[in-house]
């Protein structure tokens, strides 16, 4: 079984466009073999320092973040922690974002975030 953990900012139950100004996370281990999340939860999100959520979201497990919108610095320290990162996925729910990414049809568009 091919695990992992993926982040997906959010704001009001759906992906939040700026991934810094979001309320909380929704943190899924999926089964990438059989196209199944295993478990999920809401995890109320830190303050906003730069810097922080990659230590944080590393510290939680997570290898993907998929988000709408983030600036290439955070994107560089979050590979410095080993996370993964798609840029430009739509407002949808959690459960449907990364549904279609384990489907391979999640359509990430252009990066929504512009620093």
């Amino acid at each position: 079984m091919d695990m992992i953990r993926i982040a997906i900012p959010t704001v009001n139950g759906r992906l939040s466009a700026h991934f810094g100004h979001c309320e909380a996370f929704t943190i899924l281990d999926v089964d990438m073999d059989g196209k199944k999340i295993i478990t999920q939860e809401n995890v109320g999100a830190p303050p906003h320092e730069p810097g922080l959520l990659p230590r944080w979201l590393a510290e939680k497990g997570a290898r993907l973040i998929i988000a709408g919108g983030m600036g290439v610095r955070a994107q560089n320290l979050f590979g410095e922690q080993g996370i993964a990162v798609l840029v430009g996925a739509p407002a949808d729910s959690p459960e449907k974002i990364v549904t279609d990414y384990m489907d391979g049809i999640l359509e990430c568009g252009r990066n929504l975030c512009d620093h």
